[in-house]
């Protein structure tokens, strides 16, 4: 494949000699080419990359690798060719076709055939690496993810948290150079298509310009802090007492291994010891679902069942013949839960390593939230088959999620009866843990990532400013002395795998925003933590109304369909935690708040 070229706005490449036709007809023509193009190779690339998360070897790397590269080249030479309608009058349906052709490639590929198949090699292996990654402890048999996963949620003690810790970030390590080297190749492509680099191409696709969108990030996480602040504060203090002042100081920030989970993004797992006496929600979803002998097909049925009591239709029967819901016991898998539309159509699937816990049962709604987002939007025009933005695709499921509160598991029968409100303090402790403290990791990620692509990062950096933004947006620092040696940024999914995380903070926000909207409209009354809108077809009517719309619109316009309102706001995550918010300060008088 030959360098592209930027035609000149009055020819349309392989066309035959003729009359000069208008701008929108020119466009017109080019955006049928396009769409019918990347369809037919967006399927084959998806198909492969299916395979391969589902079957790590190295010849499904190379197939999928190949496959991405096709599909890499051909958005290259698209988005370059529409840059030649740049500054034309056409329909506002045009323009945002072009404008999403351009934005299309998060992971965008040079133009030398050369580097764009080792683009397309270094994604595939770094991974497929991270999916093959394991920790061998001396002495004993290996471990994947999921089992050091286990330790970091149950254990209390220090040590072993610090190995399960240590264990697992020391995956990163490797990684370093093959990330580099993505980065390097991902900005090329990216200053092809006429950005600067990747960040300023990531930032450009929420329909403001990147420096007003990221000022809308700052906003809402200057609202939020204060929360987020009064958590971290209240959850050190008992960690403190727990532990003793050698492991967590009653000062500054948090020791990373301690916090039940491996990347410190979420903390429910230690709401034993945190949870003040009679102050847990009253039960232990992942017992009730165990002993009511769920598995994991059940809970994505019962998942399937909540989106069908609020009027949508049941998912295809290849979504149940063609997802998988389990690990293999043969093969080596990806385990990271994700949603697949394969054929922009009915071709809908699910990858996910489910255990039968509370957490998986919450994460089971987040992911059919995409299934049940994408064929709302099928009838879309390719480039239309996408979220408002990003953020809307994390925050649907999300959003349903809140629902799940104690009045519906009593419908469901894994509990007897709601826990009346004295335990309102433990549903929201137990849910900020998992929720509010989740939203300064989502910010940070990106933000070092921004950093990275931008060149402010140097790779020599690469640790020192990963950890210098953990600490400075969550309070956390890493149990041991790090270096440069290590890659930490490398043990979390999303950085080797390439995927945008702003979304995530968005979605943090929008799906309490979607959520107070939705039991308005459903009509439940109460507090917003205790609503949901389980069995109101006139709030999933509503819902699926803003869902077809796909990315045909401006995500304001596309809010406001379901809201009311044209502006991401802090105010719904506020109103649901409220309670707690005013409960963390009485808590925390005479402590020092923040690190």
């Amino acid at each position: 494949m030959s360098t592209p070229e930027i035609p000149s706005p009055t020819a349309t490449p392989g066309a035959p000699a003729g009359p000069v036709t208008s701008p929108a007809a020119e466009a017109g023509a080019f955006l049928e080419r396009a769409e019918e193009r990347l369809h037919h190779l967006s399927k084959r690339a998806s198909r492969a990359a299916w395979v391969q998360q589902t079957y790590i070897t190295e010849e499904t790397e190379i197939i999928a690798a190949e496959y991405a590269q096709e599909l890499m080249a051909a958005s290259l030479e698209t988005a370059i060719e529409a840059r030649r309608f740049d500054g034309l009058s056409l329909p506002p349906e045009q323009s945002r076709k072009l404008m999403l052709l351009k934005l299309s490639e998060a992971l965008p590929g040079p133009a030398d055939p050369a580097r764009l198949a080792e683009l397309a090699e270094q994604a595939a292996w770094l991974e497929g690496s991270y999916g093959r990654a394991k920790y061998s402890p001396p002495g004993r048999q290996p471990m994947d993810l999921d089992a050091l996963e286990r330790v970091m949620g149950r254990s209390r003690n220090p040590a072993e948290l610090r190995e399960a810790w240590a264990g697992w970030h020391g995956i990163g390590g490797p990684l370093r150079d093959g990330y580099q080297r993505l980065v390097e190749l991902g900005n090329e492509g990216a200053r092809t298509v006429g950005f600067p680099d990747m960040g300023l191409l990531w930032r450009s696709s929420y329909d403001v310009s990147p420096e007003a969108f990221e000022a809308q990030l700052d906003d809402l996480w200057a609202e939020l802090k204060p929360l987020y602040q009064s958590l971290h504060a209240y959850v050190r203090t008992r960690l403190n007492r727990h532990y003793g002042e050698e492991v967590v100081p009653a000062r500054g920030p948090l020791p990373a291994h301690l916090l039940g989970n491996m990347w410190a993004q979420e903390w429910q797992q230690i709401l034993p010891l945190v949870a003040p006496a009679g102050g847990t929600p009253g039960y232990d979803l992942t017992e009730r679902l165990q002993h009511a002998g769920y598995d994991p097909v059940r809970m994505m049925r019962t998942g399937e069942a909540f989106f069908s009591s609020i009027g949508f239709e049941p998912l295809p029967q290849t979504f149940w013949e063609r997802s998988m819901l389990t690990r293999p016991a043969d093969r080596e898998v990806v385990c990271h839960a994700s949603a697949w539309s394969l054929d922009g159509d009915l071709d809908l699937r699910i990858k996910m390593c489910t255990q039968v816990t509370g957490e998986d049962f919450q994460t089971v709604h987040h992911e059919l939230g995409h299934i049940y987002y994408d064929r709302a939007y099928r009838h879309q025009p390719l480039l239309f088959r996408g979220g408002a933005n990003d953020g809307f695709h994390e925050a649907i499921g999300d959003a349903v999620a809140l629902s799940v509160t104690p009045e519906y598991l009593v419908r469901l029968g894994l509990i007897d009866r709601a826990p009346d409100a004295s335990s309102d303090i433990g549903l929201l402790l137990a849910r900020a843990l998992e929720k509010v403290v989740f939203v300064p990791f989502a910010l940070a990620v990106d933000r070092w990532r921004w950093g990275v692509f931008s060149g402010k990062i140097a790779p020599s950096e690469y640790n020192a400013a990963w950890w210098e933004i953990r600490r400075e947006y969550q309070g956390i620092v890493p149990p041991m002395e790090r270096s440069e040696e290590d890659f930490d940024a490398g043990a979390k999914y999303h950085i080797p795998a390439h995927v945008p995380y702003a979304r995530y903070f968005i979605a943090a926000f929008l799906q309490y925003q979607f959520h107070r909207s939705l039991t308005e409209i459903a009509g439940v009354p109460g507090p917003l933590h205790r609503r949901s809108i389980h069995g109101s077809v006139a709030a999933g009517r509503r819902l699926e109304a803003m869902l077809e719309l796909g990315a045909s619109r401006p995500w304001p316009e596309t809010l406001e369909v379901l809201t009311g309102s044209r502006k991401m706001e802090a105010s719904g995550i506020l109103e649901y935690y409220a309670p707690l918010k005013a409960w963390l300060d009485v808590q925390n008088e005479g402590q020092l708040v923040g690190w």
